[in-house]
């Protein structure tokens, strides 16, 4: 079969699945690598299959501190373009058809159908611009698909072959997040210093897109530092973007981020008062409630406790206008500062504080896989103030909601019967301390204390500490 054959055969295929309906495992984009560090700032991403207009020059503070081009870069697979013979290549046409339909593809998810189709491209007599456009489509494909080592290799190779390229800011900039995903943060680093000194080189006909790229790149350079663990340069570099005429969402994300660095260094003395002036300037970011949590948690840590408690109260008690805005995201932070600081008080012994918080916890949600178990830690706080009335009709409500159910109808999930059992045996031994509490009264008035020992080093086949519910993420 000739090259052209080959060609018509391809096209015909790929036309005929991308008239089809995508199955929805094909229409979903692989997730991002998962993580433990604190979310990444929201920067513009050159995205999809569009092509941004090159970027702009840059707007402040940054590239005079570049590193000298690195020598290290990833290693990866070299592509060549081979075009065959007149006689046997596909026509313009076809060839814009075949673009199209890898575009498409990675649209749709079938980054399978979109690499046969821009190599395709590549073994044809295509125009510059077309092997161009085919090598930014598969570059993107391969990051789609999370091989990153394939992707940094196709960016390298359109930089090579292609050095005058307008949109070369934007291949910088995408190689460079492509090896910070491989964790290469010098060369990455690198690269989006590229992304600035060539928006520098660019002609001064589209000034506001060039400022716009090198602002994103100034983004990244501050992120990579952050994802790397140099949090005395994250801080540096988002500080100075807070100081740039940007949009308010993106000035609030790069205050919040300068700020967390500080946490993450360790100091929480920066920490809070950066926090409360991101909080006051900031009201609706959306970095907000985590913001909020970090607050609570520095103020804990540096011992200021009163402080630490009311920065708590005041997230779960956020007025609805706010946490409605993005509930999913208000109601995770709220759950993670309830439960950690509440146990953090109840072990330390300030059953008081601890209960507060449990009580407001209480209110988030009424599901009773979340609202029970936060019950049985308020029935534990009231146990242990001695108001075992209140604990008791913590106890009862849980008995009353997980108990055994009639017949016929569906079992009750194992944590609802384990927590079903816990408060049958709290409640039974609150009987019995309340009766032994009573006894010692008639027989030793003048030792009551007796009684308040008895709970204090009360040893049960349960565990006293605090058990608190898991977030819902």
């Amino acid at each position: 079969m000739t090259s052209r054959q080959t060609t018509l055969f391809l096209l015909a295929a790929l036309t005929a699945v991308a008239n089809e309906p995508t199955p929805p495992h094909e229409t979903q984009a692989p997730a991002a690598p998962a993580h433990d560090q604190p979310a990444a700032a929201h920067v513009p991403a050159a995205t999809g299959h569009a092509t941004p207009t090159p970027a702009q020059a840059t707007a402040a503070t940054g590239h005079d501190d570049a590193p000298a081009a690195d020598s290290e870069h990833v290693a990866g697979p070299q592509l060549t373009i081979h075009p065959p013979s007149p006689q046997q290549a596909a026509t313009s046409e076809e060839i814009a058809s075949l673009l199209r339909i890898g575009l498409n593809k990675i649209d749709q998810g079938d980054y399978t159908s979109a690499e046969l189709a821009f190599r395709q491209v590549l073994t044809e007599k295509a125009t510059p611009e077309q092997d161009r456009s085919a090598l930014m489509g598969l570059a993107r494909t391969y990051r789609k698909k999370n091989e990153f080592t394939k992707a940094a290799a196709v960016y390298e190779t359109l930089i090579k072959q292609f050095p005058e390229n307008p949109l070369l800011p934007i291949v910088y900039l995408e190689l460079g997040r492509t090896q910070r995903a491989l964790g290469a943060y010098k060369p990455a680093i690198t690269r989006f210093y590229s992304v600035i000194n060539t928006t520098l080189k660019l002609p001064d006909d589209n000034p506001d897109s060039y400022r716009q790229l090198a602002r994103t790149a100034q983004f990244e350079i501050a992120e990579t530092y952050f994802q790397s663990g140099d949090y005395e340069q994250a801080n540096r570099f988002f500080s100075r973007l807070k100081l740039l005429d940007l949009a308010p969402e993106d000035r609030g994300r790069a205050h919040f981020k300068s700020i967390y660095a500080l946490t993450l260094s360790g100091d929480d003395e920066k920490a809070v008062s950066g926090f409360r002036a991101y909080l006051d300037q900031n009201p609706n970011d959306e970095n907000v409630p985590e913001a909020r949590y970090l607050l609570a948690t520095s103020l804990r840590k540096l011992g200021r406790y009163n402080e630490s408690l009311a920065a708590a109260l005041e997230l779960l008690r956020a007025e609805k206008k706010y946490s409605q805005s993005d509930p999913k995201r208000w109601t995770y932070w709220q759950r993670k500062t309830g439960n950690q600081l509440a146990n953090q008080f109840y072990e330390q012994g300030d059953f008081g504080s601890a209960l507060v918080i449990y009580q407001n916890l209480a209110n988030i949600a009424p599901d009773p896989s979340w609202r029970l178990p936060v019950l049985y830690q308020i029935g534990l706080c009231n146990e242990r103030l001695h108001l075992y009335e209140r604990a008791r009709e913590s106890y009862q409500t849980i008995i009353d909601n997980t108990g055994p159910t009639p017949a016929g109808q569906p079992t009750r999930r194992q944590d609802l019967i384990d927590l079903y059992e816990m408060a049958d045996w709290r409640l039974k031994h609150l009987t019995w301390t309340q009766n032994t509490e009573a006894q010692i009264k008639t027989l030793f008035p003048a030792q009551q204390e007796v009684a308040a020992a008895l709970t204090a080093h009360d040893t049960t086949p349960y565990p006293s500490a605090a058990k608190s519910p898991e977030p819902v993420r």
